[in-house]
């Protein structure tokens, strides 16, 4: 299936594989862990539709972006914030509506916390936040010991993230049928496979979110829409309130049928909710 980044730019000597479509109001949208902006190929066309230009880019160590050889090089939440600002300068925005899933989400709290005059508005959907992740499913697949779990045999590795992320999504069979293997074939083989170890779990750890979770509250200062799959397996509903209540005056909308990839499940909805946040025209600015 075709991705939706087209070009490359060297950012902070990185590799980052991005694209621009449509044109108007820009939103940035920020992919999460173990996927890429390939998450957002059924949102990107509504929002085009709608009269927004949509940017998008592989986080550094995902996707299409380059994957650093020295497991040294830092692609944790916190570290894809300075990515985030380079492709806002490559880009020529100097504010923008972000758009953050899972891990995507995160980064969009910590930007949003240290660079509130660059946000217009924020929508986090299925955020990691606080101390929600890893779950405890991935604490013991962590147990085992990345260096072990990237050495794993190709047909093992596949088989047992076929299952995880087939966990991700609540219409399993229609995931596995049209998207499942892009995202596996993104972590797997030779540099993939090490590298989903290397670059996205050795950074599975909260204090990225701990840090700035007692400023959250300072997000109010532009509208906030929190969208979440209700029967999310990953990160569970709980959080979906917690952030809620966290940041006064958020909006929350729980979605049916809908699981850890929302994207995937509800694709309509969640286009459908973003255009209409966007249109409400609710910014301060």
């Amino acid at each position: 299936m075709p991705h939706i980044v087209t070009d490359h730019a060297i950012i902070r000597g990185s590799r980052i594989a991005h694209g621009v479509h449509g044109s108007g109001e820009p939103v940035v949208l920020l992919h999460g862990t173990p996927a890429s902006s390939f998450i957002w190929r059924n949102i990107m066309p509504r929002l085009v539709e709608a009269g927004y230009r949509v940017h998008v880019f592989d986080l550094l160590g995902y996707g299409l972006s380059e994957r650093p050889w020295d497991p040294a090089i830092d692609t944790s939440i916190s570290a894809q914030v300075p990515i985030l600002e380079g492709m806002l300068a490559h880009w020529g925005l100097d504010s923008a509506h972000v758009v953050g899933h899972d891990f995507g989400g995160g980064i969009a709290q910590r930007f949003g916390i240290f660079s509130p005059e660059r946000l217009r508005s924020l929508t986090l959907i299925d955020a990691v936040s606080f101390d929600s992740y890893p779950s405890p499913r991935t604490r013991e697949q962590m147990a085992a010991g990345l260096d072990t779990l990237s050495k794993r045999p190709d047909a093992e590795h596949r088989a047992h993230f076929s299952a995880w992320l087939r966990d991700a999504a609540h219409h399993r069979e229609h995931f596995a049928s049209e998207a499942l293997d892009t995202y596996l074939d993104l972590i797997s083989g030779p540099v993939g496979q090490a590298s989903l170890f290397q670059h996205q779990v050795a950074h599975y750890d909260p204090k990225h979110t701990l840090e700035i979770a007692s400023r959250l509250a300072e997000l109010s200062a532009v509208p906030v829409q929190i969208l979440w799959g209700e029967n999310d397996p990953w990160q569970v509903v709980d959080w979906a309130h917690r952030l809620h209540a966290a940041i006064p005056g958020s909006v929350l909308h729980l979605i049916p049928e809908c699981g850890h990839f929302a994207m995937e499940d509800q694709p309509d909805a969640i286009g459908r909710l973003l255009v209409h946040f966007l249109e409400a025209g609710v910014t301060f600015q």
